[in-house]
């Protein structure tokens, strides 16, 4: 039996006939307590909103959009995480036609959807394809926290779901930046169901003995981080990303107590073990050769 013949997921169709039923600014405040876009220090100030460096945009840019200062870690867009990782002319997107519908007719869902994506100028919250990483062929999903906050309706699933097959079905190592706020609540229990979903072609993958590399990226939270997110063979992170399944301020709420100072940050969930290690931006393309490398040796990978 092979990998396909145990999981499917909408056999037979083309992905233009599938009726799915179901860069982004981080926000910080300012010394006065004012909540600011990054997006607005980049094109307004060209300043860090950790330590308020006024950084030239050229320079900004060059350095991957890290503060040269304090390494703030930006977010970036979906083509610049992309164009920061692949090699240059070699991601193949897959699929980019799968768009989620309103399966629930939840209120104002489909304007709110028509909306993300008209702003973000993507048809999900996740991009996947194939690419090569310093020569080494992959398959790559980048998730956008641009679309929605991230989050994982039917349609993302599906996706995430069909990058993990692609990968056992031509043998190749399965890269995700994972970007998200969690389960997307327009679609109710839909959504839920794709955590079980993408675990089980995880699992599928790892059948073949082919590797799931997961990088963590501001913010990582919500079911995303329950599923998929937590299920890679190796998991990386950005510094400073914030990861975890409730924010901050809902357990501050819950326990009526003060959580300690970079509670569920990068740093906090390697200590703890939720992560193998953090990477900064600039080394983690080399990062993810070496992992390959160590994984597939180069006469295994097609």
């Amino acid at each position: 039996m092979g990998i396909l013949d145990k999981f499917k997921p909408n056999a037979g169709r083309s992905s233009a006939e599938i009726r799915v039923p179901w860069r982004s600014s981080g926000i910080k405040k300012t010394r006065t307590g004012q909540k600011k876009s990054e997006l607005a220090y980049i094109e307004d100030k060209h300043a860090c909103p950790l330590c308020h460096r006024h950084i030239d945009d050229k320079i900004l840019k060059e350095n991957m959009y890290v503060c040269p200062g304090c390494n703030h870690h930006f977010q970036l867009t979906l083509k610049e995480r992309i164009s920061s990782v692949a090699d240059p002319g070699t991601f193949k997107e897959f699929d980019a036609s799968i768009r989620s519908v309103d399966p629930i007719e939840f209120p104002g869902y489909r304007e709110k959807l028509e909306k993300a994506q008209q702003k973000s100028g993507q048809n999900e919250a996740v991009s996947i394809g194939t690419c090569l990483i310093e020569g080494r062929p992959a398959a790559l999903g980048v998730m956008s926290f641009a679309f929605m906050g991230g989050s994982m309706g039917v349609a993302v699933g599906e996706k995430v779901t069909r990058l993990l097959l692609k990968g056992a079905e031509q043998k190749l190592p399965v890269v995700l930046f994972a970007a998200s706020g969690g389960a997307r609540m327009q679609e109710g229990i839909y959504s839920l169901m794709q955590m079980a979903k993408t675990s089980h072609a995880i699992a599928l993958l790892q059948e073949q003995r082919l590797p799931f590399f997961v990088v963590l990226t501001h913010p990582t939270t919500g079911g995303v981080t329950a599923s998929f997110a937590m299920l890679g063979n190796v998991i990386l992170a950005e510094p400073g990303a914030l990861i975890g399944f409730a924010g901050p301020r809902v357990i501050e709420s819950t326990i009526k107590q003060k959580l300690p100072e970079g509670f569920q940050r990068s740093e906090f969930q390697q200590e703890k073990g939720f992560v193998d290690t953090i990477v900064d931006r600039k080394q983690l393309k080399s990062t993810l050769s070496f992992l390959i490398d160590a994984h597939i040796p180069r006469r295994e990978v097609r």
